[in-house]
């Protein structure tokens, strides 16, 4: 891993020797605790592609960005090393408004991969999607939360960016058809999260659930601050909480905090196990935990290989071309890509202290 891209536009790769990916992924800032997991799960993909040949015969070598800067700065810094022929893809494991800036700076010159749960809608040249949508990640949760708690009296509470507030869009209307109301949303900036107020906003409102799209540190700020006041006994549905966040919180204990995601540690196929098991081998069971975030970037890294695999290339418009129908097998199993997505199962997991108990799957 080049881990400084200005040597890696200093020193481009030499043509014939290494395929050079740039991975971006927030190592700073709000976001900046997905980090360590996230690095480690993209270098055990690229340690088994390299292992097996490579991609299109080459060797695989990652460049990392640190996408927890502002998204102009993430952006242009991605550009740069596109034009400079410093790197020939991208995987990014990162948040929503850093790929909107992306894709209009990269412009389809490279193929982008982007793996976090996201708002839905990108349709980009070039950009493909392993993340979870909200029809597949937040509507039959909403709708269990329900059924299951009778909850009608809805809080949306939220970082104040594309992603959540697409979300919070999304959540108004399967709460209006599950017969259930929105009493209080309110976003609060990156980093900037003091939780008294949002709690005492949704005592007054009297919530039943609170939907949160917090992420990173903002998100295991509040939920600590919540399991400690008088609404603890509220459900609370995250769609950003995994193993790594429920460690910042420091577990727990309530029984009401929920998460939805794609992927979680406690889901027990074969698959799972099989990547869990590598995972520790490689790096030690004190390594950081693996979750959601840092295993779609393990899948994003083997999703870009097949797609070159292919197409027999990484022109985009080739890759482009083929890219429908491309099936790889991940730390989830086999996936397909169809329409630029990958559909997958969604998974219903309650927190219970330092772990998570899977409910269901969708």
């Amino acid at each position: 891993m080049i881990c400084d891209p200005l040597e890696a536009r200093l020193l481009p790769p030499e043509p014939g020797r290494a395929v050079r990916v740039a991975l971006a992924v927030p190592t700073s800032g709000t976001l900046g605790m997905m980090g360590p997991a996230v690095l480690n799960c993209a270098r055990l993909a690229v340690a088994e592609l390299n292992a097996a040949g490579g991609l299109l015969g080459l060797p695989i070598e990652l460049v990392l960005l640190d996408a927890g800067r502002p998204p102009r700065t993430v952006a242009a810094e991605l550009s740069e090393l596109v034009r400079a022929g410093a790197v020939s893809a991208v995987v990014g494991t990162h948040a929503s408004d850093v790929r909107v800036a992306a894709v209009r700076a990269l412009r389809g010159r490279v193929p982008y991969v982007f793996t976090p749960p996201y708002e839905g809608g990108e349709r980009a040249p070039g950009v493909y999607l392993l993340g979870e949508t909200p029809a597949r990640q937040l509507r039959p949760a909403v709708d269990w939360l329900v059924r299951h708690r009778r909850a009608r009296r809805w809080a949306l509470v939220g970082n104040d960016y594309v992603w959540p507030r697409m979300l919070h869009r999304a959540a108004v209307a399967y709460l209006r058809d599950a017969h259930a109301q929105v009493v209080a949303a309110r976003y609060v900036p990156l980093g900037a999260l003091d939780p008294a107020p949002l709690l005492d906003l949704l005592a007054r409102r009297r919530v039943d659930a609170v939907l949160l799209t917090l992420v990173g540190s903002d998100l295991a700020a509040f939920n600590r601050a919540y399991a400690a006041s008088r609404l603890a006994r509220v459900p609370r549905l995250c769609a950003a909480l995994e193993e790594n966040g429920l460690l910042a919180t420091d577990g727990d204990a309530t029984g009401e905090l929920y998460a939805a995601m794609g992927y979680f540690g406690a889901v027990t196929t074969d698959a799972g196990l099989a990547f869990v098991e590598r995972y520790t081998h490689r790096y030690g069971w004190q390594a950081p935990v693996v979750n959601g975030h840092a295993e779609a970037s393990y899948d994003g890294v083997h999703l870009l290989a097949a797609l070159a695999g292919r197409a027999g290339t990484l022109h985009p418009a080739d890759v482009e071309a083929r890219a429908d129908g491309t099936t790889f097998t991940g730390g989830r199993g086999p996936l397909t890509l169809r329409a630029r997505h990958v559909d997958q199962p969604v998974y219903l997991a309650r927190a219970d202290g330092l772990d998570f108990d899977v409910l269901h799957a969708f």
